[in-house]
């Protein structure tokens, strides 16, 4: 069969859901036995949220491949199992550079180069891809931003050509919002309306509508907007606020979503799947009563800049039967006198990933607090690399033990920066990004919680602990239990005399999803279970 392509727009505001939608989309296809990959195409003119603050856009998601991209990836990952690469992530900065790059290169033969249709004909070449490069049955493509944005218009435009030349082989799915006036007590369908009349000047026609929305729409409302919009009415499906983002798919399994997006591409529907492994991890999840609170010590005061770790942990409470509770604490508001206030009612800690000097010092105390208090503590990258200098400085008692990063002039430089990153001035994707293998050392702790000695997991880090020192730490009590195997570098240490105090130098909270829970997690979280019985 022909690849198939799903394109996934939104309009009237943002952050309306389009990424559960198109990882619903996609984990309903294939529960169908369908091959399926997601994409994101982003307007922005960065080349990759790499750069980006987390205020502004949220965590960076990093893919197996090394490629420093946008948050969806996470869900389309978490959703589906799938496993995403540099392919799947586009923004307007990487088509312009492409198109920029092959005009310097004399490919366009002197013509003037335009955005259409040279700029519209590289977006084309990048939504097909995928699909060509590995025959994939479905690509969905979720376009960022909402329709009329300025930003957005050359996505849209090629989006436009490629359903004429695809015909029935691609598809819009168009997301909107229908708001509720408290005052008229009445849901308000001329906002989705208007949106549907921006793409329709812009010459798409959608297919089918999502509308979000928190009151139940009933099917008089419906109706109305299949025929203001000209939709079919079996093609407009609501979007109701679930309890949380993994019932989506199964809300518009509901409503036919998928059997819609068959039929309109010519496709017999076949019956309907059971998702019964989804609908088992959901049962659980609705099952489970008792609260494990676990406290985040990062700077970040927004819930997507640790998007992934919350769903780890979320996910890692499931399979405990446990409700986790999550709290943010700001490391800035860390200090001597505070800790054990702000400490004292988490059953687990996690020391957050992050960069620069910000908060640094409270994370210190937090990490110091959790090691003396024997609290299950978890420290991820930067987590990890705080780990290692409050032991040093508090048990192996050097004062100014630090990171580079933090004091470039300091004299015990236990986090140094790595040889490859020395003469790097350029921050843009250049630190080590991505999956590396690490082996596990016999009879430590993280070696029983994976089960087995080598593991591959993904980086995104410029600083590394200092080998120099390893000796030292192991004769104290911080064993470097976890190392990459080409290049020395310690990425795992813990301290066996306590419950459970671990850190890595990767982020494994990428590599967890619904069906597969992070063993890291599922160990943490069962630690502090374990730690909460332990008070009463």
């Amino acid at each position: 069969m022909d690849t198939k392509y799903i394109f996934v727009t939104g309009g009237v505001a943002s952050s309306l859901g389009k990424g559960i939608i198109a990882a619903s989309v996609g984990k309903l296809l294939q529960a169908r036995g369908y091959n399926i990959t997601i994409q994101k195409f982003d307007p922005y003119i960065n080349i990759d949220p790499g750069t980006l603050n987390p205020y502004e856009h949220g965590e960076c998601y990093v893919t197996d491949d090394g490629k420093e991209t946008d948050l969806d990836l996470g869900h389309y990952e978490r959703f589906t199992g799938i496993r995403t690469s540099k392919n799947n992530n586009i923004t307007t900065g990487r088509i312009y550079q492409n198109v920029i790059d092959k005009e310097r290169r004399g490919d366009y033969l002197g013509k003037t180069v335009q955005v259409i249709p040279h700029i519209t004909d590289e977006i084309k070449r990048a939504m097909l891809f995928n699909g060509k490069k590995y025959h994939y049955d479905f690509v969905i493509t979720e376009v960022g931003g909402t329709v009329g944005d300025i930003e957005s218009l050359p996505f849209l435009e090629s989006i436009r050509q490629l359903k004429w030349e695809l015909g029935q082989n691609a598809l819009c799915i168009h997301l909107t919002y229908v708001p509720f006036l408290a005052a008229a007590k009445e849901l308000k369908t001329k906002p989705t309306q208007h949106s549907v009349k921006e793409l329709q000047s812009i010459g798409i026609q959608p297919d089918i509508l999502v509308l979000r929305t928190e009151k139940d729409l009933n099917a008089s409302i419906r109706k109305k907007v299949a025929n203001f919009c000209n939709v079919a009415p079996e093609a407009v499906v609501q979007s109701l606020d679930q309890p949380t983002i993994y019932e989506v798919p199964l809300r518009m399994q509901e409503q036919g979503l998928d059997e819609t997006i068959l039929r309109k591409m010519g496709i017999t529907p076949g019956e309907v799947p059971s998702l019964g492994p989804w609908r088992s991890f959901l049962d659980r999840r609705h099952k489970a009563k008792e609260i494990v609170n676990i406290g985040l010590v990062g700077k970040y005061d927004l819930q997507d800049a640790y998007k992934s770790i919350l769903e780890s942990l979320s996910q890692a409470g499931t399979y405990n039967d446990y409700k986790v509770k999550t709290t943010f604490i700001n490391s800035e508001k860390i200090s001597k006198d505070t800790v054990a206030e702000m400490l004292a009612s988490m059953d687990g800690i996690v020391i957050c990933p992050g960069f620069g000097q910000r908060g640094i010092d409270g994370k210190l105390m937090a990490t110091q607090y959790c090691r003396e208090h024997d609290i299950p503590t978890f420290g991820i990258c930067l987590g990890m690399q705080m780990m290692v200098i409050e032991f040093a400085r508090n048990v192996l008692q050097y004062n100014d033990a630090d990171s580079i990063e933090m004091d470039p002039k300091t004299h015990h430089n236990v986090i140094d920066i790595m040889e490859e990153q020395k003469n790097i001035t350029n921050l843009g994707g250049t630190m080590r990004l991505g999956g590396y293998a690490c082996l596990l050392r016999e009879g430590s702790k993280v070696r029983e919680i994976y089960g087995k000695e080598e593991i591959r997991e993904r980086h995104r880090h410029r600083y590394e602990f200092n080998n120099t020192y390893k000796e030292e730490f192991e004769g104290k009590g911080m064993q470097c239990v976890g190392i990459n195997p080409e290049s020395d570098l310690v990425e795992v240490v813990e301290i066996p005399k306590n419950r459970w105090y671990i850190g890595t130098q990767f982020h494994p909270e990428y590599s967890s999803t619904v069906l597969n829970p992070h063993p890291l997690f599922l160990s943490f979280v069962q630690a502090a279970i374990e730690n909460k019985k332990a008070k009463h």
